[in-house]
């Protein structure tokens, strides 16, 4: 179903379409994450469910349900059949996250320290580090072959990480929108910059890089969404769209860093070209207002999600 990644252009963004809709879940779908390299992507939901998709054919692969500690956030380890994925429930036991194999549905490793739900996860894209930013006001640091935490990050505010496409530099969000970059072979030094995002005080919701290192990708609680020059902090450009109560919206890069997609409290979906900050194409979500949504790495596809998930593709016509 999803085509391999040619060169994007607006027209090829406009006349994207649904595919396939999974309509099957008994709550909200809280994460999506594609595995970098296969062609898989995985979903949390608060049915207590963890399900992986194949994205060419667009069919689901395997169903488990998580009763004891729920799915809130997920992403994928470097191999196609391990997961890592927060907890919504017992928070107070310390097992705020787990390694998982959807293989034979076992539980690897638990790795225990924080103590408030984990708001944001991320796998480091060269090893086996990665990062977990909880409501506790602390980021930490782990390695997927050891229990022990590696490092701390003591934070105000809700924190969001994440690595860019080299796994050299991390990224730390919080309140008042200060964003702090560290390198990751010697993050206990301290970040080597920070940058503000002036005159929006709503804390950010979510961070991302895009795939060459240019830009990063800020989306606030208030739904304020702005692209800013990953070395300088400048800001490119910046967007506003309908809040909703209860949902936080998601935005993502397409792989080239040339578009930016995201959700809007009314159910739609919009996209922008960042180099002329136009908008291209205002679509209906046709499943509500978006909880969790990300661009394939390698195809021509993204998907969307709230209680249902859509898989959206070039439309035949192009």
């Amino acid at each position: 179903m999803a085509a391999a990644l040619s060169q994007l252009d607006d027209e090829i963004v406009h006349g994207m379409a649904i595919g396939a809709v999974f309509t099957d879940y008994a709550g909200k779908i809280n994460c999506l994450d594609f595995h970098r390299k296969e062609d898989l992507l995985v979903t949390s939901s608060e049915d207590d469910s963890i399900r992986l998709y194949n994205i060419t054919t667009a069919t689901l692969l395997k169903t488990t349900y998580h009763r004891k500690h729920g799915a809130d956030r997920v992403c994928f380890t470097h191999h196609p059949s391990s997961i890592l994925c927060s907890s919504r429930y017992n928070l107070e036991s310390a097992e705020s996250l787990r390694y998982l194999s959807l293989y034979d549905n076992r539980c690897l490793r638990y790795f225990k320290g924080h103590k408030d739900r984990v708001v944001s996860l991320c796998m480091s894209p060269v090893n086996d580090s990665f990062m977990s930013g909880s409501l506790d006001h602390s980021v930490r640091i782990w390695d997927l072959r050891v229990n022990a935490c590696q490092g701390i990050l003591r934070l105000r505010g809700r924190p969001s990480v994440a690595y860019d496409q080299q796994g050299l530099v991390f990224a730390v969000a919080m309140e008042g929108g200060a964003i702090k970059l560290f390198d990751s072979r010697s993050y206990d030094k301290g970040p080597f910059d920070t940058f503000l995002v002036g005159g929006d005080t709503a804390e950010v919701s979510d961070i991302k890089f895009s795939n060459d290192g240019k830009s990063m990708l800020l989306t606030t609680t208030n739904n304020h969404i702005y692209v800013l020059d990953a070395y300088g902090g400048d800001k490119k450009c910046g967007f506003s769209l309908e809040p909703s109560p209860n949902v936080t919206n998601e935005a993502a890069f397409t792989p080239d860093g040339q578009y930016v997609i995201s959700g809007s409290g009314d159910g739609t979906l919009h996209t922008w070209n960042i180099n002329t900050v136009q908008e291209i194409a205002c679509w209906n979500s046709h499943i509500g207002p978006i909880t969790a949504l990300k661009w394939a790495p390698r195809r021509a596809m993204f998907a969307t999600a709230s209680t249902a998930l859509t898989f959206w593709i070039p439309s035949q016509s192009n």
